[in-house]
């Protein structure tokens, strides 16, 4: 019985340093990062297969439609509307935060409710909603 569980610690320590070392490897050629100059500002699905985006490539701010066919350009859109809009939709996350501070923001997209009941338990919408728009903020890279 401790033989198997000796065998389990040293199996999970080997597959953590493989990710670990995969996770470097990826880091230092640059797989999975952008370059910064492209940034998917907000994204709303329309239907199964298709999505409207707002695309920022460097100061010029663009509203794509995608599909799994193609992707077309629908409008360009001014930056400081697009800016403009974001600051709106930010709320602070820390108790006693000042709403002028401006590293205890978060973005917040509109979220379903949920009933009053469910409020502050696992299955609480806006808790995850919340928690989610945390962690985006605290791994996306800021210029």
């Amino acid at each position: 019985m401790t033989w198997m569980i000796i065998r389990l610690i040293l199996s999970l320590a080997f597959v953590a340093a493989v990710l670990f070392f995969a996770a470097r490897l990826a880091k230092k050629k640059g797989l999975g990062q952008g370059n910064g100059l492209i940034e998917v500002v907000a994204r709303q699905r329309m239907g199964r297969a298709s999505t409207v985006n707002v695309v920022r490539i460097a100061d010029v701010v663009l509203v794509v439609g995608a599909t799994e066919e193609q992707v077309t350009l629908l409008a360009e859109v001014d930056a400081d509307a697009v800016d403009a809009a974001l600051r709106e939709r930010r709320v602070p996350i820390a108790v006693g935060a000042r709403a002028d501070d401006e590293d205890a923001e978060v973005h917040t997209f509109a979220a379903r409710t949920t009933s009053p009941a469910l409020a502050g338990s696992v299955f609480d919408r806006n808790g995850w909603g919340t928690f989610v728009n945390q962690l985006r903020e605290r791994t996306v890279r800021k210029p």
